[in-house]
Order: C-alpha cells, then sequence, then structure tokens
C-alpha cells in the first residue's frame, strides 16, 4: 500500500495480487522427465529449460519459456522462483483482508475519496513483483508495462508512506522501481518506508535488509506506523 499524505493521508494507491492458477511461476505450470511438478520454492534457470529438467507442461511454450528465463536472468534480479499457488484470482487469497478492506470503506466515506487500486501479476507469461512493471514487460499487454500514472503521482506528493507485502519481493521491487524514474532523484527523500507493516518472505530475509541498505542510502526514509501517523 502506497499513500499520500500531508499530515492526513490525502490519497491511497493499494497494490493488488492477482493471479491464475496456470501461472509461470506456480508449480503446475512446470514439470519434469517424470511429469513431476517441481516444488514451491523451486529455483528454474534457462539451462534447466533449454536442457529439459524442467519444462512447460503445455509443451508448445517451451522455446517461449526458454527465451523468458534467458531474459529474466538478464535482468539481474531474480532467477524464475516457483512460489506456492497464491493471490489466485476469485479465491480469497486474491482479496483484500476484512480488516483492510473496512479501514479503506471508512476512510473512503469520511474523505470522500476512492482508493486507486492497482492490480498486477495477471499475465501469466512473465512474473510481475513491482508494482510499477512486469519482471520481462509484454509489448502486447498494456498491464505489465510502466504505470507511469502511479509515478506521476506520487512524485507529486508531500510525502509517501509504503507498507505491504514483502519487503524481500514485491514491496521492495516496487520502491526501487518508482524511485528509478522519478525525474529528480531528490524526490525519492519523500518515501518512508514503515517498518513494521512489512516483512520478508521466511528465509530472503537478507533481500529485504539488502534493499533497505541500497535505499535508505538513495535517501529512502524509515519509520513506524505509530509515529509516522502521530
Amino acid at each position: 500500500m502506497v499513500s499520500r499524505v500531508s499530515r492526513k493521508i490525502t490519497d491511497i494507491h493499494c497494490t493488488l495480487d492477482c493471479h491464475h492458477l496456470m501461472d509461470v511461476a506456480h508449480p503446475c505450470w512446470w514439470k519434469d522427465s517424470n511429469g513431476k511438478n517441481p516444488d514451491p520454492f523451486t529455483i528454474i534457470s534457462a539451462d534447466d529449460v533449454k536442457n529439459g529438467v524442467w519444462v512447460p507442461t503445455i509443451p508448445s511454450l517451451r522455446s517461449k519459456m526458454v527465451e523468458y528465463t534467458k531474459e529474466l536472468e538478464s535482468g539481474g534480479r531474480y532467477p524464475l522462483c516457483v512460489w506456492p499457488p497464491h493471490c489466485v484470482i476469485g479465491s480469497q487469497g486474491g482479496t483484500l483482508v476484512k480488516e483492510v478492506q473496512q479501514v479503506f470503506y471508512n476512510w473512503e466515506k469520511e474523505q470522500g475519496g476512492s482508493v486507486n487500486f492497482v492490480s498486477k501479476g495477471s499475465n501469466p507469461f512473465t512474473e510481475h513483483y513491482g508494482a510499477l512493471r512486469a519482471e520481462v514487460p509484454d509489448p502486447s499487454d498494456f498491464s505489465t508495462q510502466t504505470n507511469t500514472k502511479l509515478v506521476e503521482v506520487l512524485e507529486e506528493a508531500d510525502l509517501v508512506a509504503i507498507a505491504g507485502e514483502a519487503g524481500s519481493h514485491c514491496l521492495a521491487n516496487t520502491v526501487r522501481d518508482i524511485a528509478n524514474e522519478f525525474q529528480d532523484q531528490d524526490t525519492i527523500k519523500k518515501l518512508v518506508l514503515l517498518t513494521d507493516a512489512t516483512s520478508a518472505v521466511p528465509t530472503f530475509e537478507q533481500l529485504q535488509n539488502d534493499f533497505i541498505q541500497e535505499m535508505t542510502a538513495r535517501g529512502m526514509q524509515l519509520s513506524r506506523t505509530v509515529d509516522f501517523l502521530s
């Protein structure tokens, strides 16, 4: 969640992961030579796909997946990681938890505004960690390309409070991509990470630590929720 604030919250931007069950980063997309799907957190390299260690369950996609994993690795952020099925469209995991939903409803009624929901991840052929763009944008799918309107709104904000999951992956790359798109890099100083309102995927804590170290060096501020809102 990203909020524009000036003493009080004046805009809320909420990113929602929305995946199909058949997704490049879900187990059912892949199989080994015995037809077995990979366990969650399996890393699949371009060489694995090229050499048949892991192949897509839809055979016609093999060459496309070889090129995809090569391009993903050349981006230098993450190799292809198989995640447990999550945030599946139409499931409970693809919606807001009721407590957060109620807070948003209350805010909308009190402020007369509307939460800006930013959906990501519905293209099954590419991973989409950050809210701004997919890891490998699809030229034919606008939803995977850079969300310039969101950048423009945040660049004009007084302060931008940042919270959500996960500090090792989705939130981290949302912040990195936003910061990289700012025309004036001093604008990064407007970003405030609420450290008690995010966490890393278990076993990936070092990625979150690296993200915080990198972005604070670039000017991002740190705060706790209660201190920020007081």
